[in-house]
């Protein structure tokens, strides 16, 4: 696989949920329905799906006011695409999209440090309320 091959994808409406909900779930990083999933999608600033051919092999969003913060969920990647610069590509589109912002990284508990190289630093003030919080604590999200 060669990384130049793969197509940037900006618009949801050339995405297939069902794929990007099947990667999300394999990753625990969404415990949502696919209609929910494709809603979530379609309200963030910035969307990035990475395809190859016609499937997606990786994702990623943001939300954002688009002028001071953004916080960036759901970096995924296909199992078996991992390794080949896919995320890095990901998380290169999506800053580009939210530049001049303080931005956020939303991630499972078993990828921290994976984004340091970007200069994402671990944060002392932050809380949460979680909509299932037993889902959250099952997967280490919660301390």
């Amino acid at each position: 696989m060669n990384i130049s091959d793969l197509k940037v994808i900006e618009r949801c409406d050339e995405v297939d949920f069902e794929e990007v909900n099947s990667i999300l779930h394999f990753y625990g990083l969404s415990d949502l329905d696919t209609p929910t999933q494709r809603q979530v999608f379609l309200n963030s600033y910035v969307t990035i799906f990475i395809k190859e051919g016609d499937k997606i092999v990786g994702l990623g969003r943001a939300i954002s006011d688009g002028i001071t913060h953004a916080s960036i969920y759901n970096i995924a990647v296909r199992d078996e695409y991992r390794g080949n610069g896919i995320g890095k590509l990901i998380i290169d589109e999506i800053l580009k999209r939210v530049e001049g912002c303080t931005v956020t990284l939303y991630t499972h508990p078993r990828h921290y440090g994976l984004y340091e190289h970007w200069g994402f630093r671990r944060m002392k003030t932050s809380y949460a309320i979680f909509h299932n919080e037993k889902y959250y604590e099952e997967q280490g999200f919660i301390e």
